[in-house]
């Protein structure tokens, strides 16, 4: 027991423990992750730390950055299956410890210590995301350590990589496992090693777990580096059979005991809620009718005491007319203004359809929203949400941007070509293919498609690194000094806008 627990330990330390080469990269990406953090916590201090009964809506009316949800915010404050169980299957289980630590600090400190937790979360997960991307490119591809450091900050320039390590929500966890199962799986290719079923199941259930999608990349990842042996039948039982029943299992209980009994619950609430108002309605009704017939028996009455009949039958037509125009006037036309889509045609209206969209232009997409505002901003609509004030497609002002992103494009294509030949890169390159089908061909979550960037946008840099791995000297330079140029303009670019949106 003591010899595999010291063996855990090991492993453990071999994956988490800096390198001494890694130290300042380390630091920098620290402070970088520590300022951006800090920017959030600064904008919701004030709303999000008081202690309150209900949670989610607090979050959740009250939180902007982008489309980006709060849901961790509520989950950690108030623990329950916030998430859609069968997108996120696992990753309230995972949040359940930060919601017992933030239980005890509001206990000491009196204060909801969520967005303090969370920013931690999003820090380590965010440091270890670059740390293995510096590693894929130190140990995989073979850079120099200067370069290791330059191309990995240069994926951190982009947009939506800094928001996913700054925003209360799984991306950028899911960034982090998904270029651990990179890494892990780039060793074992070198090395001549196997991916054994126990490392399958546990990279599996730890990406499967905290985006459903996500756990196919482990087996594809398992697929490049076991070759043929994947196909094995003991093999596809223990590693892919088993933990995909376990991971549905686990799903469809959580749904029944947790999601289903609170919806049931919430929906039984606003059925009594909106019967009570509209029982207080009809009486308010009710009372309004038997005052306005009182009134106008009192005004017949009145009017019948008079000296002529005619001026008492003239007094009540007036005052019959009268209340007739006052209870049957028309109420005046509200004047809306249309509706912009938010959203394209689905497939269908199934759990998981209804997030498709077969209608929505894929190059506008491509150019200002795939490529475009997740890895640079907009200066107009800056972080608004689709679902609220940002139109679907929104264009940059200046043609520098468009040239920046034309740039990288070429850099991306440039070096697939270079590294076509790598197996591991053929790997990077499945992982963003099945992205693509997913967000470009099915349309899943195509209309704020930047906000899943940090799912696929590493194969930006790790495809531009075999560039260099590939090249001569003049070459490597040029590619070099162009990705120092594109790093420095994206760092000063997107950091002024999020540091403006956000003060």
């Amino acid at each position: 027991m003591k010899l595999k627990d010291n063996r855990l330990i090991k492993a453990a330390s071999r994956i988490f423990g800096l390198r001494r080469e890694e130290r300042l990269f380390a630091a920098v990406m620290l402070l970088m992750l520590t300022a951006l953090n800090s920017l959030v916590i600064i904008r919701y201090f004030d709303k999000f730390t008081p202690m309150v009964k209900y949670y989610w809506p607090l979050f959740i009316r009250n939180f902007q950055i982008s489309g980006f949800d709060p849901i961790t915010y509520s989950v950690v404050s108030d623990w329950t299956a916030g998430y859609n169980v069968y997108r996120h299957p696992l990753l309230a289980f995972y949040m359940y410890v930060p919601y017992l630590i933030n239980q005890l600090l509001m206990k000491l400190t009196g204060v909801n210590c969520a967005i303090f937790i969370v920013a931690a979360i999003q820090i380590f997960f965010g440091f270890y995301a670059m740390i293995f991307l510096r590693r894929i490119l130190r140990d995989i591809v073979g850079l120099s350590e200067n370069m290791a450091s330059l191309m990995s900050l240069f994926c951190f320039s982009f947009a939506f990589v800094m928001l996913s390590s700054m925003v209360p929500d799984h991306f950028i966890i899911s960034m982090m496992l998904i270029l651990l199962t990179l890494h892990l799986s780039g060793q074992w290719m070198k090395s001549g090693r196997r991916m054994s079923a126990w490392h399958t199941i546990v990279l599996f259930l730890l990406t499967a777990g905290t985006s459903l999608n996500n756990g196919l990349k482990t087996f594809m990842a398992a697929l490049f580096v076991n070759g043929r042996r994947f196909f094995r039948p003991g093999y596809i039982l223990a590693a892919v059979i088993l933990p995909s029943a376990l991971l549905w299992t686990c799903s469809r209980l959580e749904y029944d005991k947790i999601v289903w009994p609170r919806d049931m619950a919430r929906n039984e609430a606003k059925a009594k809620l909106k019967a009570k108002k509209e029982a207080e309605q009809r009486q308010k009704e009710l009372q309004l009718q038997k005052e306005q017939k009182a009134m106008t028996q009192a005004t017949v009455k009145t009017a019948s005491a008079g000296d002529t009949a005619a001026a008492s039958r003239d007094t009540a037509s007036a005052h019959s007319d009268t209340t007739a125009s006052a209870t049957t006037k028309p109420a005046p036309k509200k004047t809306t203004k249309p509706k912009t889509a938010k959203q394209g045609k689905p497939i269908s209206n199934g759990e998981f359809m209804r997030w498709t969209d077969i209608s929505t232009s894929r190059t506008m997409s491509a150019v200002e929203n795939l490529f475009g505002e997740s890895i640079q901003l907009h200066k107009d609509y800056l972080l608004k949400d689709e679902f609220r004030k940002r139109p679907m497609i929104v264009h940059y002002s200046s043609p520098v941007n468009y040239i920046i992103e034309a740039v990288i494009l070429l850099l991306f294509a440039a070096g697939v070509w270079c590294g076509r030949r790598s197996r591991f890169l053929w790997l990077v390159m499945s992982y963003f293919l099945l992205d693509m089908a997913l967000h470009m061909g099915l349309g899943f979550g195509i209309n704020e498609v930047y906000i899943m960037s940090a799912h696929w946008i590493y194969a930006i840099p790790i495809a531009t690194a075999y560039i260099i791995a590939t090249s001569g000297r003049r070459v490597r330079r040029a590619v070099g000094a162009t990705v120092f140029l594109l790093t420095c303009f994206l760092l000063g670019y997107n950091i002024t806008l999020i540091a403006s949106y956000l003060l």
